[in-house]
């Protein structure tokens, strides 16, 4: 019989990975979304919440897979793409955009509306990211409880705020859904969920799961579960508990966003945008609250993120230690930052319509596997198929030759949405996998010969 695992326990598990998940950057898309999606918001966001949630768990379970780490997962392609991929990875949670990113949250959220309409910005936005990054080396430089303990405090007082406010803007809603904004892509049923989808990319959080599933994954093993099957039953119900509450996280900032256009106006990104709604809700207490959570969800956030990228960087280049990699990083976080949050999301937008089709593409490689035998060949024809267009849509997104990107491969259906690699990265598996049978019937001619 199954060892007996209590619903405390199950629970303990769930909030710990919800608790993963919950940084500052998890607050500023779905607003956005639900600002410029206006009444098409509903089906904008179940495009969001397949990329941006629902694969979350599904990424952990295609991690398990395929061995525990990101490295062994992408080697069934090939050990050289496993590497470059794994690199890109590691950078995007990094310097390139994670770091910079939640430190502007924090800036545009906790600081920002409590200066003057006039305030110089550009240096006080310097002068809070060299000390908001050198707290976060200063917490990832030896390993501590400290950063366990900010996340027990603040993922309990984030949610009970978010609650207060989102109960408040349903109670005295600060607007009414607007039509959707011409040339956002939300104007049809069909371009507001490819829309939702692409937009999801955005958390990162697929992405981050691939990076910290394994302590999920470690958690669970922990309990000492005798059967696969009572492994996979506690992952289950853990995993449904974190994959509700970011549903309810995220479908709650939509409609902020939604409500939000008559009280705020439109504005440039998510960070602007809730701290605006919290001061609009409940005046200047709301900035305080809210900003002292967003601290200490982007402190934990930035600590994880730089501790995990130093720590891959010290392994497969040694010569470089941990700890110099740690100021390495932060030195590049604090030049990004200072581009500011609109023009950091805009940077790395390219990298992530890169870097997510491929993630995508690699959990749904895992979980259909047994269909082709695990054939390398159809990892490599899949990956293929996908990449060619990924980096395609990264160059239009990057606003490089979209006119004449566009006119040449419209014939691919969902391209000009940012899913044609569905369609490329489908091909590419059905040319592997006649190319494995191949090999396969040849190999057996051989022997009978």
């Amino acid at each position: 019989m199954g060892k007996k695992i209590s619903f405390v326990q199950i629970l303990v598990i769930g909030f710990m990975l919800f608790a993963m998940f919950l940084g500052a950057g998890n607050v500023i898309f779905a607003p956005i979304v639900g600002q410029q999606a206006g009444n098409h918001t509903p089906i904008a966001m179940a495009g969001f919440l397949i990329t941006g949630v629902g694969l979350v768990l599904l990424a952990i379970v295609a991690l398990n897979k395929g061995g525990g780490t990101v490295e062994s997962l992408a080697n069934r392609v090939s050990p050289k793409f496993a590497v470059v991929f794994s690199i890109l990875l590691f950078l995007a949670l990094g310097p390139f955009y994670v770091i910079p990113r939640t430190t502007s949250v924090v800036y545009e959220i906790a600081l920002k509306q409590l200066f003057p309409s006039d305030a110089n910005h550009t240096l006080f936005l310097l002068l809070f990211s060299v000390a908001f990054i050198a707290m976060t080396i200063y917490l990832s430089w030896e390993t501590s409880k400290l950063v366990e303990r900010l996340g027990k405090i603040a993922t309990p007082i984030f949610t009970v705020l978010l609650i207060i406010i989102v109960t408040k803007s349903i109670i005295t809603p600060m607007g009414s859904a607007q039509a959707p904004v011409e040339s956002a892509g939300y104007e049809t049923t069909m371009t507001a969920f490819l829309k939702g989808f692409t937009q999801g990319y955005y958390t990162m959080d697929v992405l981050a799961a691939f990076v910290f599933g394994g302590i999920f994954i470690k958690s669970i093993e922990s309990l000492n579960l005798k059967t696969q099957k009572d492994v996979s039953k506690v992952f289950f119900q853990a995993g449904i508990i974190t994959v509700v509450g970011l549903v309810a996280l995220q479908v709650s900032m939509a409609w902020i966003g939604v409500s939000s256009v008559d009280s705020v106006g439109y504005v440039s990104n998510g960070g602007e945008l809730i701290a605006l709604a919290a001061k609009t809700l409940f005046g200047q207490i709301g900035i305080y609250l809210i900003g002292i959570v967003i601290f200490l969800t982007g402190i934990t956030t930035n600590v994880a993120c730089l501790a995990a990228t130093a720590e891959y960087f010290g392994r497969i280049m040694p010569s470089i230690s941990y700890k110099k990699w740690l100021i390495i990083f932060s030195l590049l976080g604090v030049v990004f930052t200072n581009f500011g949050l609109t023009k950091i999301l805009s940077m790395a937008s390219p990298v992530l319509m890169l870097l997510y089709p491929i993630a995508i593409t690699l959990i749904i490689l895992i979980f259909t596997e047994k269909w082709f035998g695990g054939a390398q060949s159809v990892y490599v024809g899949t990956m293929i198929g996908t990449v060619l267009i990924a980096i395609l849509d990264a160059l239009k997104d990057a606003n490089i030759m979209v006119e004449q990107i566009n006119s040449t491969f419209a014939f691919i259906p969902l391209f000009t949405s940012g899913a044609g690699w569905l369609i490329t990265g489908l091909l590419g598996a059905i040319i592997g996998y006649l190319f494995s049978n191949k090999n396969v019937v040849q190999s057996g001619s051989s022997v009978s010969n």
